[in-house]
């Protein structure tokens, strides 16, 4: 196991051991969070009951660091994709990098997406963005979605995007904006 990934594995444990630090909801943290629009409600087809409305899941945060933080309650695998995303957040972008290695100097932006999902024990070699345009299951994910195409990959993860497009400018791949999805396959994990 690489330090990198060492290093991102404890940082994961420690957002599941000391959750109230990543709970945004009570406690402000500096981050800008990333608000989702409204769910649309789920409903039980039972003669005589109301529709039921799903309360919405907490979001991750993105602090003045540009670093994220998991909501409390995420999944561990939620919380090990942020840790390991932080690890590469503001590293430089470089076509191609991080397929050779998840281990690398520069990321682009698949190589930046497996390494993510690496991290959380979710992939086991880099995909280009067109092989993440393929992978997992199809459709948003209820923690963890990709968007990808031929060209260009994203994650949404906890209501924020890990995405290498806008990074520059933000100081981050992690980034509270939302972006337009037309054109993007979108795949999640099984369970996720």
């Amino acid at each position: 196991m690489s330090l990198r990934s060492f290093i991102a594995l404890l940082f994961a444990a420690a957002l599941v051991v000391i959750p109230a630090r990543a709970d945004a909801a009570s406690a402000p943290t500096g981050g800008t969070a990333y608000q989702t629009p409204p769910a649309t409600p789920k409903s039980t087809k039972s003669p005589g009951t109301a529709k039921r409305a799903q309360a919405p899941l907490p979001t991750a945060t993105v602090g003045d660091d540009g670093l994220a933080v998991a909501p409390a309650g995420a999944p561990p695998q939620v919380a090990a994709l942020i840790a390991a995303g932080n690890v590469i957040a503001s590293t430089p972008y470089r076509f191609g990098g991080g397929h050779g290695s998840f281990d690398d100097t520069a990321y682009d932006c698949s190589g930046s997406v497996s390494y993510a999902l690496h991290g959380a024990g979710l992939l086991d070699a880099t995909l280009d963005s067109t092989g993440l345009s393929k992978w997992g299951l199809s459709g948003a994910g209820t923690w963890i979605t990709i968007y990808a195409n031929k060209t260009h990959t994203y994650l949404i993860v906890a209501g924020v995007r890990f995405d290498t497009s806008g990074a520059k400018a933000a100081g981050s791949r992690w980034q509270a904006a939302p972006r337009s999805s037309k054109g993007f396959k979108v795949r999640h994990p099984d369970g996720l």
